[in-house]
């Protein structure tokens, strides 16, 4: 076919052919064309690609075809023609690589165009050439039972006759892609080239194990010579390393003469020397012809052949037969002696490759034990995550951060669960491996018997045969002697006749020594060999016991593998089961204490928007409803726990934070709907438990279910909706008139207050004397001048609105201005709420401690929110004011003299409180020792009860700021992007 390709400069007669044979039916023959098709692309004309290119899609659509055998030669033969079509399209997209790959460095710089982006391409195509030819390689090897001799029959070197070609190709490619990957790390930053080197690697690997496992195959031996690779692959980071590299050369040695033809050649040649020898030496003896035989009366005195004559031919004739026979035995004899030694030296070789794979046999059981030694460092390292684990559960208590660890852990569990699966199953086909090993090698041995006995059997016909002829020869030397003797007492008269007789009778007894001991030198050899074929019994039998040794080793430690494996199933479906009780317990008792907080009085005080409880249970349905999926996933895969506990952590906490987002709201709701409201959150607790309780129990755990819960929910959410204030949707074109409103009403309640003061006022000089007149004067005093502060405050808050709503809204309206500004227009009317609420506020608690029934504490605190609130409307003022503006000035002006009225406030207040409670003194005159020390006890006493309750106040109130804040931020809308 190659010089066909030449002759006609293409290959249409090839395909012409191809066409019409069947390989889409035929496995094997479909593989052998795919080789020739290899050769020919290789070492066939240039124009076989150009012909073969328009045949590249149905030699895909034949791969897909056979890609759907996964027995015999069908995967071959899909992976063989894959590796055509990208042998073409490399060969297409690079016209100067000849198809035999073989180039100078010179033309390979010539293929790149000295184009850096040109060389980065060809790399990647070469790796994906390459790809394609281990692939080959791979499943060849993998088809091929290499515990058998495969390579010395027809099956196997059928297989591995591709191969070849395949070798050829890689040493090129291996060798191109190091010098082009050399050539782009001169050019290129290391780390672009990073996955260039990892696929480098990852072949490298590959290929030098395959020409490895290639080079200990008897079929190559004799055909190619295949190169080693480096132990170590190049180092592309150093440039110098390019000189040390070392172009891989496969070498194809020249065909011997067939080895089967010299024996008969020696033969032949021995035959025909040892027939001139005979000849010559007859010559010698007798004479070179009858006419000087001096056995010939005829010739000496004319006398007619008498009977001794007649006699003497004869026994030359027999002798000469009989020698005839014997060069004849002993040709069979060389001939059985080279089979013998043939079968000797195949059975060496089949000695080698079984202790090549009992050595492989040794290192799969040292893997398999370090294997084992790992897996028990595994369950070891598992035990002591469990503790760890068991640990971090008893310590965290209701944390989202302890369930996130949890999950970590499981997940690695869980992992580690699943490699040691695996690893099992590794096992479990290495073992597997190792039986059919076993199987091979016992039939191996049964083979090797058979041919022993055969070989026995030979030998024993061919000695009995020897026997026989030595007997038949031994018997015509008789017959020979005895006619002799009869011939020496005819021919008494003859001495020159009896002594010639004489030494004809010698040289027969010479020629019968010299058979006697060729026959002992066989028997001698056959000697040797029966015990060479003992000896290799013997090493057989040894090797077969060391694998049934080994075998039983690898079943046990299988077995205890298996029952370490169902243990560690069952103890972790009871780590899983014990994970999920905890985490169910947990979250019952977050529940729990969700519901006792609602009963508790210090709650009560709480509050909460209706908005807040509407994000809340949002939050808790959205979780029930992952919940609902995690635990279906649970209940069809208990390894799915991992994605549960975090649900059910999630799902009791949002719960609670529901029920008692849910109490804080029903207490500043309508009656009706705030009874309904804790209704709900009772009853939806009520439910949340008796779902976590079934989880708990292991007879429930299929059939809980939260939907009850989830309905609970939905009921809550309704509710929340109807209480969701509807008075402050408030359209952006009516903010000018609310901002106004605003500051009128903030106006008319200081006005309100302080006409209320003044007539608290009088009302205390007409009741009260003495220290209490003082005392309320003083206190109703100052807050007269706060609310004068305040009330310029606002005066100047005014004018400094009107001056930035002058200056900023052009020709725009007012109202157009304040909707353009909305931010910074409800925080004006935020800030003015603010201040009217909290003189109203401060004026009840003066009234309250003028009539003796309010705290002065109480007071105090009204006038430090005032002072807030009017640095509230301060700062939501000068927002949009200039630097630079009077009317800020003023304002800031304002808001130090509110400061210095609060003061004022604060102080009067400490010095009315102080006047009181020194006129409160406890008088000890009449106190006796032991009463003073009760007193003293009890004081004590109430200064740590007063403590305490300080504590607890001070954390409420931190939680009630924020909480404020928190609702603050969502009416105001802080957590959107913009700026007042």
């Amino acid at each position: 076919c190659i010089l066909g390709t030449h002759h006609e400069k293409g290959a249409q007669t090839f395909w012409s052919v191809v066409n019409r044979l069947p390989l889409s039916g035929n496995a094997v023959l479909c593989w052998k064309f795919c080789h020739v098709f290899h050769k020919l692309l290789r070492d066939g004309h240039s124009n076989v690609l150009k012909d073969s290119v328009r045949y590249k899609n149905e030699l895909s659509d034949m791969s897909r075809m056979w890609g759907h055998l996964s027995e015999g030669y069908g995967q071959l033969c899909s992976i063989y023609l894959k590796l055509l079509r990208t042998k073409m399209e490399f060969h297409t997209k690079n016209p100067r690589f000849p198809g035999n790959l073989q180039m100078s460095d010179r033309q390979l710089d010539e293929a790149g165009e000295n184009d850096v982006n040109n060389f980065f391409q060809l790399t990647v195509e070469m790796f994906d050439y390459l790809e394609c030819e281990l692939n080959l390689f791979q499943t060849v090897f993998s088809s091929l039972d290499m515990s058998r001799s495969v390579s010395v029959t027809a099956a196997g070197q059928c297989r591995l006759a591709p191969l070849i070609q395949v070798i050829l190709d890689c040493s090129h490619l291996y060798d191109y892609t190091v010098k082009l990957l050399f050539k782009l790390h001169s050019c290129l930053p290391a780390d672009t080239l990073q996955g260039h080197r990892d696929r480098f690697l990852e072949q490298f690997r590959k290929l030098k194990d395959l020409f490895y496992r290639s080079s200990n195959l008897q079929y190559f031996k004799r055909l190619i010579q295949i190169p080693q690779l480096p132990e170590n692959p190049p180092n592309f980071l150093r440039a110098s390393a390019l000189s040390e590299h070392i172009s891989p050369v496969v070498v194809i040695p020249a065909e011997a003469s067939s080895p089967d033809s010299e024996p008969i050649t020696d033969l032949v040649e021995m035959d025909a020397a040892s027939q001139s020898l005979f000849d010559s030496k007859f010559d010698d003896i007798f004479g070179s012809s009858f006419s000087c035989d001096p056995f010939n009366f005829n010739s000496q005195n004319g006398m007619n052949k008498d009977d001794k004559d007649r006699l003497i031919e004869q026994l030359y004739g027999e002798i000469t037969a009989l020698k005839e026979e014997l060069e004849n035995f002993k040709a069979e004899s060389a001939r059985g002696s080279v089979q013998l030694r043939g079968r000797a030296s195949e059975l060496e070789a089949e000695l080698a490759e079984q202790q090549h794979l009992k050595q492989q046999a040794q290192d799969e059981s040292e893997f398999l034990r370090a294997e084992l030694e790992e897996l028990k460092k595994q369950r070891e390292d598992t035990e002591k995550a469990q503790r760890s684990l068991t640990e971090i559960e008893r310590r965290a208590q209701a944390n989202e951060q302890r369930y996130s660890k949890l999950k970590e852990k499981y997940s690695e569990l869980v992992q580690n669960h699943a490699d040691l699966l695996r690893k099992n199953a590794e096992v479990t086909k290495q073992i597997t491996v190792a039986r059919q090993a076993q199987g091979d090698v016992e039939r191996e041995k049964k083979e090797l018997e058979d041919s022993f006995q055969r070989v026995s059997e030979q030998a024993q016909r061919k000695s009995q045969e020897q026997a026989e002829v030595l007997e038949t020869l031994k018997q015509e030397l008789a017959a020979s002697r005895q006619e002799l003797r009869v011939l020496q007492g005819t021919l008494e008269s003859s001495t020159q006749a009896g002594a010639e007789q004489n030494t004809r009778i010698a040289s027969l007894e010479q020629e019968r020594d010299r058979l006697s001991q060729a026959a002992e030198q066989h028997r001698d050899k056959m000697a040797a060999l029966q015990a060479e074929l003992q000896q290799l019994r013997d090493t057989l039998s040894h090797e077969q016991e060391c694998s049934k040794t080994e075998l039983e080793m690898l079943q046990t430690q299988l077995r205890n593998k298996e029952s370490t494996e169902r243990a560690l199933q069952q103890r972790l479906a009871e780590e899983q089961l014990s994970l999920l009780q905890g985490t169910a317990h947990k979250a019952e008792r977050m529940v729990q204490d969700a519901l006792v907080r609602m009963e508790d009085p210090a709650h009560i005080s709480c509050t909460g928007s209706a908005d807040c409880l509407l994000s809340q249970t949002l939050a808790a349905s959205e979780c029930a409803e992952r919940l609902r999926d995690a635990h279906s996933k649970y209940l069809s895969d208990g390894a799915a726990v991992g994605s549960l506990l975090p649900c059910l952590a999630l799902f009791a906490h949002l719960v609670s934070n529901t029920l008692l987002q849910g109490s804080a709201t029903s207490h500043v709701a309508p009656v009706e709907p705030a009874d309904r409201l804790l209704e709900l959150c009772k009853q939806c607790g009520s439910e949340t438990l008796s779902y976590l309780s079934a989880l708990q129990d292991p007879g429930m755990v299929a059939n809980a279910d939260c939907s009850l819960v989830t309905a609970c929910l939905g009921q809550i959410s309704a509710i929340g909706e109807e209480l969701r204030p509807r008075g402050l949707d408030v359209k952006q074109e009516e903010l000018g008139d609310l901002v106004d409103k605003e500051m009128a009403a903030t106006a008319a309640a200081i006005e309100t207050a302080s006409a209320r003061i003044e007539k608290m006022l009088s009302k205390a000089r007409a009741a009260d004397t003495g220290v209490k007149l003082e005392v309320n004067e003083r206190i109703l005093g100052s807050c007269t001048g706060l609310m004068q502060a305040i009330r310029v405050l606002v005066l100047a808050s005014k004018d400094l609105q009107r001056e930035i709503v002058e200056s900023g809204r052009g020709a725009a309206s007012p109202k157009e201005f304040y909707a353009k500004n909305s931010r910074w227009t409800e925080g004006l009317i935020s800030a003015s709420k603010a201040v009217g609420w909290g003189a109203t506020v401060m004026v009840d608690a003066a009234d309250l401690v003028v009539q003796g029934k309010g705290t002065f504490e109480e007071l105090m605190v009204c006038s430090r929110e005032i002072a807030a609130s009017t640095a509230q409307l301060v700062a939501a003022s000068k927002v949009k004011a200039d630097k630079d503006s009077a009317n800020l000035c003023k304002l800031q002006q304002a808001s130090r003299g509110v400061n210095q009225a609060t003061a004022s406030v604060v102080a009067s207040t400490k010095a009315g409180k102080s006047q009181v409670e020194e006129k409160d003194s406890m008088d000890f005159s009449s106190m006796t020792l032991t009463q003073i020390k009760r007193q003293e006890m009890d004081s004590q006493v109430r200064v740590l009860e007063l403590e305490n309750q300080l504590q607890k106040e001070r954390q409420k109130l931190g939680e009630l700021r924020k909480k404020h804040y928190e609702l603050a931020g969502v009416a105001e809308g802080w957590e959107e992007d913009g700026e007042w």
